[in-house]
């Protein structure tokens, strides 16, 4: 049993789960391709201790870089930049390490601190 991602244009269209012989027996019309995702795979790591497949498991709406062989999310933010190790979008400023919550304002480039009161 495997994951599998359609991706047109670059974007992933739709993921579905099915036998590796599915693939092997099916014919689809519609523009796109099929590339294998790994469930247990994030930021690069196989989180079961195997091999990593393509950086992260696909998600609609993921980009398939083919360059880096990788499925990455969208990006959250125009500021925010990929770590290609990963293959995951960092804000240019390091989250602030204070057990404090925090949300990202795109308007300032900081961390902004959420008010629990």
């Amino acid at each position: 049993m495997g994951h599998f991602a359609k991706v047109n244009n670059g974007i992933v269209e739709q993921v579905i789960v099915a036998e590796l012989d599915f693939f092997n027996n099916f014919i689809d019309s519609s523009p796109g391709e099929w590339i294998q995702t790994s469930y247990n795979t994030s930021k690069g790591v196989h989180l079961l201790g195997g091999t990593p497949l393509r950086k992260n498991f696909a998600g609609i709406g993921y980009t398939y870089n083919k360059e880096l062989d990788a499925f990455i999310s969208p990006k959250p933010f125009n500021s925010w930049i990929l770590n290609e190790e990963a293959c995951l979008w960092n804000a240019p400023v390091a989250y602030p390490q204070d057990n404090n919550l925090y949300n990202w304002n795109e308007d300032i480039l900081n961390w902004e601190l959420i008010n629990n009161g």
